[in-house]
């Protein structure tokens, strides 16, 4: 089983091959990784729980590193065995390389699988091979930029001021600097020779809305003296009115007369 692969991660080389080298961000970016522990050779032993299409199973495994030379280059060497699910052995070179800000990290793995892994086929093996790689880097890059924007922001500033003794040479006078011209007084128009405004156009008086305003106020002050004088209203009056002629029908027996009707 061959594959290969590059990633450009936003962060320098230098973050990104301590990250490489760190058991701890290992560990969280292996899918199912169990432990990840350091050896005495430089290298690494990890248990890891793995799903490969039907076949499922925990491999234990070691790899170490050769062909060092930080922070490009190295060859991992391992060997994983899953038990009655097969064996997994191989190698990758990994190289790191700069472009401006970002390091691009490519990779190719040459691997060997046995037991239940081999039958289940090539391409299903293949499959499952990059989606932990892609799920890794996913989370190898995140890790990886966080890092490298925390070395950028714990990084010493530079110097305000600068050691070199400041020039105590008195400075020549500065020569006078010429007399700007005096603005022309402003004329101003007198007040004799402005054009005259124009008058203010009269509005036309509504002769009649004033007799009928009128006429409103007069009917409204009678009614207002009637209702103070015997507490009633002109409506009031008419409903009086109205019952004692309705009660003039009854006792008559006949129609009561209307007001202002002849005899």
């Amino acid at each position: 089983m061959e594959m290969t692969g590059e990633y450009r991660i936003p962060a320098a080389r230098e973050t990104v091959w301590e990250a490489l080298n760190d058991p701890e961000v290992l560990k969280a970016c292996i899918a199912g990784c169990q432990s990840l522990d350091r050896t005495e050779e430089g290298g690494f032993e990890a248990t890891v729980k793995a799903k490969v299409g039907p076949v499922s199973a925990t491999f234990k495994g070691a790899v170490r590193l050769e062909n060092v030379n930080a922070p490009e280059s190295y060859t991992i060497v391992g060997e994983g065995k899953g038990g009655a699910a097969g064996f997994a052995k191989g190698g990758a070179d990994v190289n790191l390389v700069e472009e401006g800000s970002d390091t691009i990290l490519t990779y190719k793995v040459n691997a060997q699988v046995g037991g239940k892994l081999a039958q289940i086929g090539a391409r299903l093996v293949d499959s499952t091979a990059k989606k932990y790689a892609t799920d890794f880097f996913d989370k190898f890059v995140v890790i990886a930029q966080e890092r490298d924007s925390g070395a950028a922001s714990a990084a010493p500033a530079a110097p305000a001021a600068s050691d070199t003794p400041a020039d105590t040479t008195p400075e020549a006078p500065a020569e006078p600097a010429e007399s700007a011209p005096s603005p022309e007084p402003e004329t101003h128009q007198s007040e004799a020779e402005q054009p005259p405004r124009p008058a203010p156009k009269e509005t036309p008086v509504d002769r009649d809305a004033i007799k009928a305003e009128a006429k409103r106020a007069a009917v409204d002050a009678v009614h207002k003296q009637t209702a103070k004088r015997w507490g009633l209203t002109p409506m009031q009056w008419i409903m009086i009115l109205v019952l004692v002629m309705l009660g003039l029908s009854l006792v008559f027996g006949g129609e009561a007369p209307m007001p202002g009707a002849g005899n």
